[in-house]
């Protein structure tokens, strides 16, 4: 059960009373005089207010001090009054702005030499001391409690501002996946219907082929989908289905692609220099959307051009070019705001410090050429490399 902070106060103000009083029993002891009805109604207007002090601490503060103030004077032992106005400055020091609590605490201090300049036989040097050195103690401490909450808050608020990013940032890599899969595999099976149409009574084999391709297509589409549904529960902390997650699809599908693309009507061909190696998986899963991506929009805008597909294993680097013979139009859609999947690319490619050029060609035509650092040093180093 949470306790809360104004029944906290309250059974603080009780302690001091109950402490205050029985202090106040030992006046006569030390040479003061004794409490009556009116020491003890002082003394419990010196503690008890401090139930209200973190409402208003400065106006407590006041009331307390004013109460010691008049204890003090008619003679009572000083003593038993500074445990409410110790804990106000404190409080004060901890709530609010320095120049308000230095100027409590100075009253504090005051109070505290007043009382021993009319009291007899006291040492005014130690008494000057005690006030000084107690009053900027509690100061000190109540500031500290006050910056410590202040860098609490701080960071509270910067970590939900990262989490905020970290979300939008994550439902941009999701937007982008999706609009990688669903782009691609839609094109290839809006083409495969459309020739099926046209040739189902004239050529039924190159319908049953159509047919054909637009199967395996939205098999594979419905495939990564699932993949990336699959990602998105585990993330969540949900259960998955038992099965093992499918692989990422990374440049040793190229192949696939490109045949598929091929079977939309689009003469593709892919030359691959260099040594192949393993590559991480987000570098290999990078350069697979470029290529989908760019393939995409000659499915899309680039009817009737032939495409190339060059990818080259370099010794720190992959180059990966993407041309096509069609009218370039594809740049003009990115001016007018419509290519988001032009803008997923070059944040791909920051992502992964890569370097991504992507426009028409001077002899006709248009090219996405990427370049990814293979190694960790050269990709950290790499974000504001795309273009």
């Amino acid at each position: 059960m949470r306790i809360r902070p104004l029944a906290v106060d309250a059974l603080i103000a009780v302690a001091l009373t109950t402490v205050a009083v029985l202090l106040g029993q030992e006046s006569a002891q030390q040479g003061w005089t004794a409490l009556d009805p009116l020491g003890y109604a002082l003394v419990a207007l010196v503690s008890v207010p401090v139930v209200v002090r973190a409402k208003a601490p400065v106006a407590v503060t006041l009331v307390i001090h004013a109460a010691w103030f008049g204890y003090v004077s008619l003679g009572y032992w000083p003593v038993v009054g500074t445990f409410g106005p110790m804990l106000c400055v404190y409080t004060v020091a901890s709530l609010r702005p320095p120049r308000t609590s230095l100027a409590c605490t100075g009253l504090m201090a005051a109070l505290w030499i007043y009382a021993g300049a009319i009291s007899e036989g006291a040492s005014m040097p130690s008494v000057v001391g005690q006030a000084v050195g107690f009053s900027l103690v509690l100061w000190r401490f109540g500031y500290v409690a006050r910056r410590s909450a202040e860098l609490a808050r701080q960071l509270k608020l910067e970590q939900d501002e990262r989490a905020r990013r970290e979300v939008a940032q994550e439902r941009g890599r999701i937007a982008r996946e999706l609009h990688d899969v669903v782009a691609h595999h839609m094109s290839v099976i809006s083409v495969q219907a459309g020739l099926a149409t046209f040739v189902f009574g004239s050529d039924p084999a190159t319908a049953r082929s159509a047919l054909g391709t637009i199967s395996g297509t939205s098999g594979e589409a419905l495939e990564e989908l699932r993949r990336m549904l699959r990602v998105l529960r585990s993330e969540d902390g949900e259960p998955g289905d038992g099965e093992p997650a499918a692989p990422m699809p990374g440049l040793a599908r190229l192949d696939e692609m490109v045949e598929r693309v091929r079977a939309g009507g689009v003469p593709v061909t892919l030359r691959v220099t260099g040594t192949p190696r393993p590559l991480a998986p987000g570098i290999e899963l990078c350069a697979y959307r470029v290529v989908q991506e760019a393939l995409t929009n000659v499915l899309k805008h680039a009817r009737g051009a032939a495409a190339s597909v060059e990818l080259a294993y370099r010794r720190a680097h992959i180059e990966v070019a993407v041309t096509d013979d069609g009218q370039g139009v594809i740049l003009d859609r990115v001016r007018t705001g419509g290519g988001h999947g032009l803008i997923g690319m070059r944040e791909r490619a920051k992502l992964y410090g890569g370097a991504i050029s992507i426009g028409p060609l001077s002899e006709g035509g248009f090219a996405v050429r990427l370049t990814l650092p293979t190694s960790a040093r050269a990709a950290a180093q790499g974000d504001d490399r795309a273009e």
